[in-house]
C-alpha cells in the first residue's frame, strides 16, 4: 500500500493559541484545535480515523507537540 501522504508542518502556536497549517508548503489554515488539524488534514485527502498526530513521518511539530494549543504551553 502506497498512500501519497502530504508533508505536514504545525507551527508554533500564535499569541491567539491558533497554529498555521501547511501541507506540501500550501496553507491550509489555521488550527485552534485537534479537531480543526484533522479537518484540514481530511480536506488534504487523508482520513483523520486512519490519521495519528503523533506520527514524525506525516507531521512536523514547531514549538510544541500534539498537546500544545496556547502560546504560554509551548514557550519556555
Amino acid at each position: 500500500m502506497t498512500e501519497s501522504r502530504p508533508k505536514v508542518v504545525v507551527h508554533p502556536p500564535d499569541v491567539q493559541g491558533g497554529r498555521r497549517v501547511r501541507a506540501d508548503g500550501e496553507i491550509l489554515g489555521r488550527a485552534l484545535n485537534p479537531r480543526d488539524l484533522l479537518e484540514f488534514l481530511r480536506r488534504a485527502g487523508l482520513d483523520p480515523d486512519n490519521v495519528r498526530l503523533d506520527d514524525p513521518l506525516l507531521i512536523e511539530w514547531r514549538g510544541g507537540g500534539p498537546a500544545v494549543w496556547s502560546p504560554d504551553t509551548g514557550q519556555e
